[in-house]
């Protein structure tokens, strides 16, 4: 039985070796921290999913003072998540950013506004204060503004624009009167500080039809003209839309595999249940296709905005998801 054991263990460590071997490596780049916003990637990995696809896939968390698209500039990402209209400007000012696939198929962006507050609509910007998140987060919110014939200034007629941070302490320290929040996240954190729902004016970016892209998987156009790296990168939004899938079957493991990749300990199982769940409603399909109707409303909108001058050619492809949906 010993020498059973022992053989079985010697084919096991030749297997992962020649895994190892032949795997082609491949590092992706989070736009924020571990968290269930990227499930479907850690899934992927702890389920196998990258490595029966013949890949040894690196997840690097993002953060504050992380740009996913200068990552991927520098050379330290094969693919990144981004939102389309932050890679929109990248690839005007250089770095040519292909969306290859696009697992967030609806918008978790929300405006959250305290029911007693003074405002119920829009036109109620007008004159307050309204938190907004930048590093390119800030695209949807100034393309709603635009549409809506509002200015950004320090005017009686102004919204006057707050930098927020990435929580909902300026709804509660009262420095705003309206905050953004995304479904999966920052709207749990305001419930759980009192903030119920029948206590918020909620505007959401999806109903009013102002949805912008969100988490897509981006590469750099000329990594696309070699056909391993093309290969590489259908092989890895199979895998990781597999584990979009399993994820959204399976919230609860999947939240145990986030944390058991969160180094930092900031996260609880219960939010990343509840995260999970909520992003579960915004991954449509999950194949990954991107939706042209999608990509013309976020481009017309970069454009409307001055945040890129001329209209983009090759900012997405059907190929990777094509072959990866076969």
């Amino acid at each position: 039985m010993k020498k059973t054991m022992t053989s079985l263990l010697a084919a096991s460590a030749v297997a992962l070796s020649a895994f190892a071997a032949h795997a082609a490596d491949v590092t992706l780049q989070l736009k924020w921290v571990t968290q269930a916003q990227f499930a479907g990637y850690y899934v992927a990995k702890d389920k196998g999913f990258y490595e029966e696809e013949g890949l040894d896939v690196e997840i690097k968390p993002g953060g504050p003072n992380i740009a996913p698209e200068q990552v991927i500039a520098g050379g330290g990402a094969d693919v990144i998540v981004d939102w389309m209209g932050a890679a929109l400007a990248a690839r005007e000012k250089g770095v040519p950013l292909v969306n290859i696939a696009q697992p967030y198929q609806a918008a978790g962006l929300e405006i959250i506004c305290p029911a007693d507050g003074p405002i119920k609509t829009v036109a109620d910007f007008k004159g307050h204060t309204i938190g907004v998140w930048f590093y390119g987060n800030e695209v949807p919110f100034f393309a709603l503004m635009n549409r809506e014939g509002l200015t950004a200034g320090e005017g009686p007629e102004d919204v006057k624009v707050l930098q927020q941070s990435f929580d909902v302490q300026p709804l509660i320290q009262k420095q705003a009167d309206c905050i953004h929040v995304m479904t999966y996240n920052e709207l749990g954190q305001a419930i759980d500080a009192g903030y119920t729902l029948d206590k918020l004016t909620v505007f959401n970016y999806t109903d009013m039809d102002a949805n912008l892209l969100e988490d897509g998987l981006y590469v750099l156009e000329d990594k696309l003209a070699d056909p391993a790296f093309k290969e590489n990168m259908v092989k890895f939004v199979r895998a990781s839309m597999k584990g979009w899938a399993y994820a959204k079957e399976n919230p609860e493991e999947a939240a145990d595999i986030v944390l058991d990749n969160d180094t930092t300990g900031a996260q609880t199982k219960e939010h990343q249940v509840y995260m999970m769940g909520e992003v579960a409603k915004l991954l449509g399909d999950a194949t990954g296709v991107l939706d042209e109707a999608a990509y013309e409303r976020t481009e017309k909108a970069v454009l409307d905005q001055g945040i890129i001058t001329k209209k983009p050619e090759g900012a997405w492809t059907h190929d990777i998801t094509d072959e990866a949906v076969k």
